[in-house]
């Protein structure tokens, strides 16, 4: 039987260490994501739902070598947009997205991609994530960006209790200085994909440990002994896991 983890200071206590520790682990930072504008960021982003950054930056480079512009993303044949982004999975509807969301860029911001979260969000296939991934990284302005590992750390962490994401979003902009929103996204992820996995976190070996109250970490072993049930083994017909409209 473990033994009961120790009472932590309050969360808005902890977070300034937290953070702290962070910068040291990984002081300089940047977005996986290859790009060379914020059209090309905007692109990438939206391919990078249920997939990883790494095979996102493998698709890329032949994709806008194809498509320059959002003017070229708004009139491709859908069919040729697909075979193009396939390998980053639910490919049908991230092409109907990137088309989409071109041609609203084209008919109300002549082409460009828009400076702001409400102008961004309006857009086929962004949400909140998407668009503070372009905000941070494409015209530095700071963002909090809750994707899967930013959500499980902040809440193993006893940051937030929220599974929201909009809300476990305010929650660290709270925690936060807004300056560094940007870069303690990159960093909690970074972290969340080398030390504190999401099946199998690597607490002996993390530097946050002595700050973490390691929130759920102890159901994590029984959890992995259990049978898997074939219901949870079930995929689409297209060979892929069920997800909702992407817009992340």
């Amino acid at each position: 039987m473990e033994d009961p983890a120790p009472k932590l200071p309050p969360a808005r206590e902890r977070a300034g260490p937290i953070r702290v520790e962070l910068a040291q682990l990984y002081p300089a930072v940047e977005i996986a994501l290859t790009h060379a504008n914020p059209l090309q960021l905007l692109v990438a982003t939206i391919l990078s739902a249920q997939c990883t950054d790494a095979r996102v930056n493998l698709v890329t480079p032949a994709l806008f070598a194809r498509f320059a512009t959002a003017h070229d993303f708004a009139t491709c044949k859908l069919g040729e947009l697909e075979a193009l982004v396939k390998p980053t999975g639910f490919y049908k509807n991230k092409a109907k997205n990137i088309r989409g969301c071109c041609a609203e860029l084209v008919a109300r911001f002549g082409g460009r991609v828009p400076g702001t979260l409400e102008e961004l969000v309006t857009l086929p296939g962004v949400g909140r994530k998407t668009a503070n991934v372009v905000l941070g990284d494409a015209f530095d302005t700071p963002g909090v960006t809750v994707d899967t590992h930013v959500g499980r750390l902040s809440r193993r962490l006893g940051l937030t209790r929220h599974r929201d994401p909009v809300k476990v979003e305010r929650v660290l902009m709270e925690l936060i200085p807004q300056a560094e929103w940007t870069t303690f996204s990159h960093r909690l992820i970074l972290h969340g994909r080398k030390v504190c996995l999401a099946r199998k976190p690597r607490c002996g070996a993390c530097a946050l440990a002595a700050r973490c109250p390691k929130v759920g970490v102890a159901g994590l072993a029984a959890k992995r002994k259990r049978p898997k049930s074939r219901a949870a083994g079930k995929r689409g017909a297209n060979g892929e896991n069920a997800t909702p409209d992407l817009k992340t």
